[in-house]
Formats: C-alpha cells, structure tokens, sequence
C-alpha cells in the first residue's frame, strides 16, 4: 500500500467534530487479546509468530463490517512510513519497533478502526472516535472483538478474564482513552492539582501519542488503569464522569480568562499567528504550543474563519514523517525545522486568519 496517498486526509480523530469537541479532541477504545494454545509475542518461536499472523489476517479479512479494512505489513515497511502510521495513530510504539517476525496492522479508510497483530499482544484491537463519545466507541469495538472471538479462541480465564503479556491489562484487556486540549487549565495553573486528583482514582495522563510520549501544546490523554475486577461498563462509566468534570472545569476557565484578562488572551492568539507566520524555523515541541493558542481562539471566538479541524491537520502535518513525505525528501532535524516553518507559513497565508 502506498501510504502517501492518506497525507491529505484527516483521519477519524482528527476531524474536529463530535461531542464536547471544543475540549475533547478524540475518543479511543484498545483491547488486547492474545489466542489460546500459543505463547505470547515475547516467548513464541518464529514459526509461530508465523503462524499467529496468518491465523488473524485471515480473521481480519472475513470480518463483515460497514468499512473494508487494508492490511500493511509493517516489516515490509521503511522506518518513515512506520514513523507515518505512528504518528496517525493506527500503530503503537512496540508495533513501529524493529521486532522480530512478522507483524501488521489493518486498518479503515476513515482511519477510526485499527487492528494490530503481533503486537506486545498478538491481537490489539482500536477504534477511534472525533469528541467525546465512550459509548459509540465500545459499541463498535465490542461487536468487532465478538466477531473475532466467534472464530478464534481467545487466551481467557474464569477467574481473571483475558490473558495479556503485560499484568496490567489482564481482565478485560480494554483501555479507553480521551485525548483532551486543557489550555486554560494550564495558564491558569490548575492541571497539577487535576491530575494529582486522577492519579488518586487510577486515571493515567499521557501525552499526545501515548504511552511513553510527553504532553505537548496542552493536548493530554487521560486513560483508564485498572482492566481487572471491573466491568467494561463500569470503567467507561466511571471514566466517563471524570472527563464531564474536566470539560466543565476547562469550560469555567476559558470563561474567567476572557471575562477577567480579555486583552491578555487575545495578545496571546495574536502573538501565536504573528510566529506561526513569519518564524523561518519551528521546531516540533513550538509549533504545539503555538497551535494550541490558535485552537484556544478559535473556541474563544476571537479567530475568524478558521476551523479547528485547520488546526488539526497543522498538528499532524507538521509532525517529523508528515514533514519529511510532503518534502519528499528526508531531512535533518534543522531541515525539518525550516521545512515547518514554511509550511506554516504557507497553509496559513492559503488559508488567511483574522482576530476579532
């Protein structure tokens, strides 16, 4: 598959639409199975790794669902389309790694299902969706997973429930994550004490890509812990409640910054479209930050014509793979830098911004 015929799309979760979607950028819903009468990823021999990813292609390619899934095989695939798929979400860190034997993801035109084989997991299922929308996301992947199960075995217990290579995912195996933009929270200086309060109820707070990734541009994803002796119900219900929390506490802050200090947030917006279109450099950690004043003014109203589906498809496109595919070329780090900057420049010069 020729992947660089997705660089002018905007997958699922970054469509800027949905529920909440002024502070709610996606939802996401992992599961992860593993079949029975195989050892996990990490202990199985080649032959049956071998034999795990053609038992699940075939799984995957008789599924009936509303949108035809693509399968790439990621060995077959060069770091920067790895690097590409994993900067679009559609694959994990451990699954973009140089790991032995083969592995794959497949995936839908709209980029909201992703299925991962030969993961940690051998068999990581997700869906995706734009806002704040927990229930349509377990629905879907619920009767993707039921599908999957009518036809393989999966690794399950009594007792403890689905069998994962990593203890923490043991039972049911799900993580459901909320990607977040909490700009107001974090000028006004009240996001340590809400993740203080999640880190208290088993919420984890991670960064843009995840796992591993740092919190940039005020964008945070807050998931659940706990996948044993809890229902999947429960925990989308309890998680659920949290993040309406969140979104109103956000909600409260933008509303005292632009009744208390008007000018300042508007100086701030404005300052952000001045750099974004003149800087002849832009390193990747400026641009989010800059991005997410854009996206806080738009919500604020102090941006004209500009979706923040705009702002969306600058995050991604400026990323390091994006980058480096809409050059064509690879690039070091300071090319990288001055190729950013100019397509800022240039997208948002197409595009034109007004303030208020």
């Amino acid at each position: 598959m020729n992947l660089d015929k997705m660089i002018p799309v905007l997958g699922e979760w970054l469509r800027g639409t949905g529920p909440e979607s002024e502070v709610v950028v996606s939802t996401r819903i992992r599961l992860a199975r593993n079949l029975a009468h195989f050892p996990f990823t990490n202990r199985a021999t080649l032959a049956q790794k071998t034999e795990i990813e053609a038992r699940l292609r075939d799984t995957i390619d008789r599924l009936d669902i509303p949108h035809r899934l693509t399968y790439v095989n990621v060995n077959g695939l060069n770091p920067l389309d790895r690097q590409f798929l994993l900067e679009r979400q559609l694959i994990s860190r451990e699954l973009a790694a140089n790991l032995e034997g083969p592995r794959g993801v497949a995936f839908d035109e709209r980029e909201s299902v992703s299925i991962m084989i030969n993961e940690e997991d051998q068999l990581r299922l997700q869906v995706m969706r734009s806002g704040f929308a927990l229930q349509e996301t377990w629905n879907e992947i619920d009767q993707i997973d039921d599908m999957i199960e009518s036809r393989v075995t999966y690794a399950f217990h009594e007792q403890f429930g689905y069998l994962t290579a990593c203890p923490t995912n043991v039972g049911t195996g799900m993580r459901a994550s909320v990607m977040m933009h909490l700009p107001a929270l974090a000028i006004t200086k009240q996001i340590e004490k809400v993740f203080r309060a999640l880190t208290k109820i088993n919420l984890v707070v991670r960064g843009l890509h995840g796992e591993g990734s740092r919190a940039l541009g005020d964008f945070f994803q807050i998931s659940n812990q706990v996948t044993l002796g809890k229902s999947e119900s429960v925990a989308l219900e309890e998680i659920g409640g949290v993040i309406r929390e969140i979104v109103s506490y956000e909600r409260k802050a933008r509303a005292a910054m632009i009744r208390d200090n008007r000018q300042g947030v508007h100086d701030r917006v404005a300052r952000a479209i001045g750099t974004l279109q003149s800087a002849t450099m832009m390193t990747s950690d400026e641009t989010m930050e800059l991005l997410s004043s854009v996206r806080l003014g738009i919500h604020l109203q102090l941006i004209e014509d500009l979706p923040s589906s705009i702002v969306n498809e600058l995050i991604i496109q400026t990323q390091s793979a994006h980058l480096q595919k809409l050059s064509n070329a690879v690039l070091d780090p300071e090319e990288r830098n001055a190729a950013r900057a100019r397509y800022l420049k240039q997208r948002l010069r197409e595009i034109g911004t007004h303030l208020h």
